[in-house]
């Protein structure tokens, strides 16, 4: 399968309200549609997580932050410009997206990522994509497509065949909450 039939095949199970197992900058990652509820519903479920527990989505460019963020501070540009490995920044005031994706103060997640994979996908979806460890909750996030369990595999709607046979270690992004005062915290 080519990578244009693998993001073709997402797209589809993305609009349908299904879930993917997908490539990432980081980790391997459970996807949905970031923007539909009863499909972030499906990624909880198959984490078998409490959903007071955020998840995090991917936007394909810093300049749509500004459609799922009520004021984006000028300092989260200027982290995602130096930023040396993948970073997660969590933002207060989100809109746009599913509300069971939202923490407090209507916080949310956000990742640009770097991979061309990812990056295209949610290009090419024109939506945020949910992004979360292919784990069930408490149990060691995959490093490389071989360690991700088959109830995980078996609970998607269509898993990526592109870098399933890459087994380079991959670590999870960097997190850190950025209010909109300004001041930060590191959380990962």
């Amino acid at each position: 399968m080519t990578i244009e039939q693998d993001i073709k095949s997402c797209i589809d199970v993305l609009n349908m309200g299904g879930l993917i197992l997908y490539p990432t900058d980081t980790i391997w990652g459970i996807g949905c549609d970031a923007t539909n509820e009863q499909a972030v519903r499906k990624v909880y479920d198959l984490k078998q997580r409490a959903d007071n527990k955020a998840l995090i989505v991917l936007l394909d460019h810093v300049d749509h932050l500004d459609h799922y963020v009520v004021d984006v501070p000028e300092m989260a540009r200027e982290l995602l410009d130096v930023a040396v490995r993948p970073l997660t920044i969590i933002y207060e005031g989100a809109f746009n997206v599913a509300t069971n994706l939202l923490g407090e103060n209507d916080s949310l997640g956000i990742r640009v990522p770097h991979d061309a994979f990812a990056q295209r996908l949610c290009a090419e979806f024109g939506k945020p994509i949910v992004s979360t460890s292919a784990n069930v909750s408490g149990t060691d996030s995959p490093l490389c497509f071989r360690d991700i369990s088959d109830d995980i595999k078996r609970g998607v709607d269509f898993v990526v065949h592109y870098r399933q046979d890459d087994d380079k270690p991959h670590a999870a992004s960097n997190i850190i909450l950025l209010r909109g005062d300004g001041t930060f915290k590191i959380i990962r």
